[in-house]
Formats: structure tokens, C-alpha cells, sequence
């Protein structure tokens, strides 16, 4: 599963970080490696971005950059 079909509400853990060059050096340098666990808190209205709470900080992210990121639902 990608991070942009999480649920909100959820916790998840990042699995595997798809792309490569400047997106996915973008992407880790926002803290979102592998290991990670992110709590999916809540979705904009018309579904883009993603707002995240992640090493104790809030992250939005769009969609397009959420589908690289691959995750694992924890249950809490």
C-alpha cells in the first residue's frame, strides 16, 4: 500500500521509498525514511494534501508525493 491511500486516523510505518534523484531526497529530507512512523491525521476537502504527524511535527504532503512511499498499517 502507498501512503496516499491511507486512512485517516491511522498509524502507519514507512515500508520502502519508491522513486529516486531529487523527489526521494526531497522526501527524506522531511524526515520520512524507512522506519518511520507516520499517523495519517487528516485529508484536505478536495483530498490533496495529506496532513501527517511524524517525528513529533505536522508534515503536508501531496497525494503525487504520497503514491513513492510505500507503508505497512501498525495497529495501535
Amino acid at each position: 500500500m502507498t501512503l496516499n491511500e491511507a486512512k485517516v486516523g491511522k498509524y502507519y510505518v514507512i515500508k520502502k521509498i519508491i522513486g529516486k534523484g531529487a523527489l526521494k531526497r526531497r522526501i527524506m529530507d522531511m524526515g520520512l525514511t524507512k522506519a518511520t512512523e507516520v499517523y495519517v491525521r487528516k485529508v484536505a476537502p478536495l483530498g490533496d494534501p495529506l496532513q501527517l504527524n511524524t517525528r513529533g511535527y505536522e508534515l503536508s504532503l501531496r497525494k503525487a508525493d504520497a503514491e513513492i512511499i510505500e507503508v505497512e498499517e501498525v495497529n495501535k
